[in-house]
């Protein structure tokens, strides 16, 4: 970190934000304010290119025409890519998997470049994926099942250079039939899962926390509302 502040940027918000997903810095930065950190979302919208000195990145869902626009933003001004490349935890939720994709294809077949962050390609599928989806973690560090509402068409595979977040033991996942929900490569953690999905997920929130900060674990914190959360989501 440059300072003591935790920089948290949510990247373009005024079009990755389709469902909410903008919530998900909002987690981040009220884990790090009640443990004593001080903390502050930076918004990075289509006028501004987007800086490669913050300490942790989050990126939403969108329909075909925005992800177009980010897929430009983010091409033209490669901070994202500059600061995964120096190891800042980035967390990609639905359309901005393919967005940072190899390519994706749009609902009428145009294939499109993607920023090439991460190795996976993304193609409409037959059936929209939507409705609750709980999975068992892959990922090093995440023990506890992951739980979220995924909503979306694209069916994501993965390339040798990625790995799962988890595997599905309820709902679609990456939708090729792999068994899998997720994308893992170097810094960068994508999931199809919604919700915000940290809000369901404090354990995934305090991995990437801790990634961002530097350190091996954070303080556990008490929040009940969290765990009957949790508790309803996963029976739901």
């Amino acid at each position: 970190m440059g300072d003591s502040t935790v920089r948290i940027g949510l990247v373009l918000p005024d079009v990755m934000g389709t469902y909410g997903d903008g919530g998900n810095a909002v987690v981040l930065r009220q884990r790090l304010r009640m443990r004593g950190y001080d903390a502050e979302i930076v918004e990075i919208t289509l006028p501004e290119p987007v800086p490669n000195s913050l300490d942790i990145y989050t990126l939403g869902g969108a329909e075909d025409s925005a992800q177009r626009l980010a897929t430009r933003h983010l091409q033209r001004y490669p901070g994202l890519q500059e600061a995964a490349a120096k190891g800042a935890p980035v967390l990609a939720i639905c359309a901005a998997i393919q967005v940072l994709g190899n390519w994706y294809e749009t609902s009428s077949g145009e294939r499109v470049d993607g920023v090439g962050l991460i190795d996976v390609t993304t193609a409409p599928q037959a059936k929209r994926a939507i409705g609750e989806v709980t999975t068992s973690p892959m990922l090093a560090g995440l023990t506890a099942p992951l739980t979220g509402f995924e909503n979306h068409r694209g069916g994501t595979k993965l390339g040798s250079a990625a790995t799962g977040l988890a595997r599905v033991t309820r709902g679609v996942g990456n939708g090729v039939g792999d068994g899998l929900e997720g994308v893992v490569q170097g810094s960068v953690i994508g999931t199809y899962m919604h919700g915000p999905a940290l809000a369901r997920n404090p354990e995934l929130a305090d991995l990437l926390l801790t990634r961002a900060l530097g350190i091996d674990t954070l303080e556990p914190l008490n929040l009940p509302e969290v765990d009957q959360l949790r508790r309803e989501r996963l029976r739901a």
